[in-house]
Order: C-alpha cells, then structure tokens, then sequence
C-alpha cells in the first residue's frame, strides 16, 4: 500500500511538472525542444494518413451500405460472430416483382416482363453481396487493421515522445533556475537522463513513422483491386441490363405486332391469320379455348383489346392475345 502511494505521488508530481511546463510554453515563458525538419515531415504525412484512411474507409462504407441502421446491425453481428444473409434491396425489389408478375399472370405480357425484370433484380442483388464482401474483404479489412494497429502504436507512441520532451524540458528550465552547486548538480544529471529518454523514444516514434511507406504500398494494391471489383460489378450488372433490354425489346415487338394484324373492325387484316401459341393456358369459361405452348391456331377475329376469337379443328373460342406470337 506504502508503495502504491508513492507511486502515486510520484505520478501526480510528474503530471504536474509537464502541465506547468506546456502552460508556460504556451504562454511563450518557457523554451521548446524543436525535432528536426525531417522528423516534422514524418509526424505531418502521419497525421495526413490517419485523417485520409479514416475518411476514406468510413464513405465506403456509408457507399456500401447508405442506412445507419443497418450500418451498425452489421457491425453488431460480424462482431458478436452472429452473421446473418440480409436480403439487399435489389433482392427484395426482384421478389415483389416476381411475386406481382406471378399474380396477374406469367403468360401475360405485363406479368412475364414482371418476372423477367425481377429475376434480373434479384441476380444483381446476389452480384451486389459478391461485391460488397469482396470490397469488405480486399479493402476495407486493411484499412481497418492499419488504423487499428500500426497507427494506433504510431498515436501511442508520439504521445509518449510528448511527454518525454515536456520532461526534457522542465529538466532545462529546472538548470536553469539552479542557484546552488548541489542544485545545478543535480539538474544536469536529470536533464542527461530526460535527454537520454528522448532521444530513445525520438528514435524509436520515427522508425514507426517511417513505415507508413510501406502501409501506403499495401493501400496502394488494395486500391487497384477495389477499382477492379468494381469494374466488373458494374460490367455484370451492364450485361444483365442488355439482356433483359432485348427480351423486353422482343416482347414489344411481339405485343406490337399481335395488334399490328388485328383490325378493330374485327378480324385480322381482312382475313383469318395463323398464330403460335407461347404459352400453356387453361380455359377459365365455356366460351374460351384452352391452348398449349407452341402449337398453331388460326384466330377469325378481334373481340377487344385482350382477346381474339381464333379454332383449331373443330374447336372454336376466345384466347388472350398476349398468349400468341403471329406467323407473318
């Protein structure tokens, strides 16, 4: 206990001295030890590493994942090992799509282009998981670990290298004010001993300083792999976008062509046209025809807008038009 309180004591009496000694500093009363020029280049490419890293690293991941919310959920769960597959909002866009085309029908025109466009949603969505773990992995994970260990030594130990050059210091202003032999004996031997420290933790702070070329080599390669993740992300979801642009282009064609040969006076371009079917469908009154994919009927006439009046054989009924494919 006797030990713990001088310790104490001590640690107290120290933290008095360098408070003394930066107030008097600041207020010009008392003399600095200045690092060389080269040292103070290090200590600012330092402090631009740490602000640039930071900022960086923290817009990507507001980039990756917009929502506060679920910024911190994700933090929560990778940190309690407690990781969960959340559905990304493309995903949930391409389900309800799915969903919405399923219900008024897929052999529709307006309900498969839902399906189509909602497949290509939910395959972005799972090439969105793909990118964002690879940029969590190939880039953000470094950058983490740089913070979170080379810098926070870097941080820690130009702290310590402040408090021995106050030490230092107050050991100078304390010679200097010696008036006794015993007194200036004493100072010089305390001011060898700080100097002694100083110089070792000057040293020791700028071999650390110093390896920030190497984590800026290692940045610099996790940088060049992140724009490449994101080239190709964007170039999946590109190709993606093309393909579902031309069956949606052939759908229209389809749609615009059924209504091309269909006259609103009934009937089609004067006479009866064979058409393809593209798609199962199930007869829901008497008066309708049930049809199977990619067989041929001749339709007779134009009912409306959705429906024609078409046989095959002996059979006679209304289908839906977005069920046929005209044979020009």
């Amino acid at each position: 206990m006797a030990f713990s309180f001088k310790k104490l004591t001590a640690d107290a009496s120290t933290a008095f001295t360098r408070a003394k000694q930066f107030t008097e500093e600041q207020l010009g009363k008392a003399e600095k030890t200045e690092h060389d020029a080269a040292f103070e280049n290090l200590g600012l490419r330092s402090d631009k590493t740490k602000l640039w890293t930071e900022r960086i690293l923290k817009q990507t991941e507001t980039m990756l994942e917009p929502n506060p919310a679920a910024r911190v959920e994700e933090f929560v769960s990778t940190t309690l090992d407690m990781k969960r597959d959340r559905v990304t909002n493309h995903e949930l866009l391409g389900l309800y799509m799915i969903e919405a085309g399923n219900d008024f029908g897929p052999g529709t025109a307006y309900g498969s282009t839902l399906v189509k466009c909602g497949q290509m949603e939910r395959n972005i969505g799972n090439a969105e998981k793909e990118y964002i773990h690879k940029v969590n992995n190939n880039f953000l994970t470094p950058l983490r670990t740089f913070l979170e260990g080379d810098m926070k030594t870097i941080v820690r130990e130009r702290k310590t290298l402040d408090m021995k050059r106050l030490d230092l210091d107050a050991a100078k202003s304390k010679l200097k004010k010696a008036k006794s032999q015993e007194m200036q004996t004493a100072a010089e031997a305390e001011v060898r001993a700080s100097q002694s420290e100083f110089d070792r933790q000057t040293e020791v702070t700028k071999l650390l300083m110093e390896g920030i070329s190497s984590a800026h080599a290692n940045h610099l390669r996790c940088l060049m792999e992140y724009a490449e993740t994101q080239m190709k992300y964007f170039a999946s979801c590109h190709e993606m976008m093309e393909d579902l642009n031309k069956d949606m282009a052939n759908a229209s064609v389809v749609s615009s062509g059924n209504s091309a040969y269909i006259s609103s006076a009934g009937g089609v371009d004067g006479a009866s046209r064979k058409a393809r079917v593209l798609y199962d469908y199930d007869a829901h009154e008497s008066q309708e025809l049930s049809l199977l994919a990619d067989e041929v009927i001749t339709v007779t006439a134009d009912l409306d807008d959705q429906y024609v009046m078409a046989k095959r054989g002996n059979q006679k009924g209304k289908v839906p038009v977005a069920y046929l494919e005209y044979i020009h």
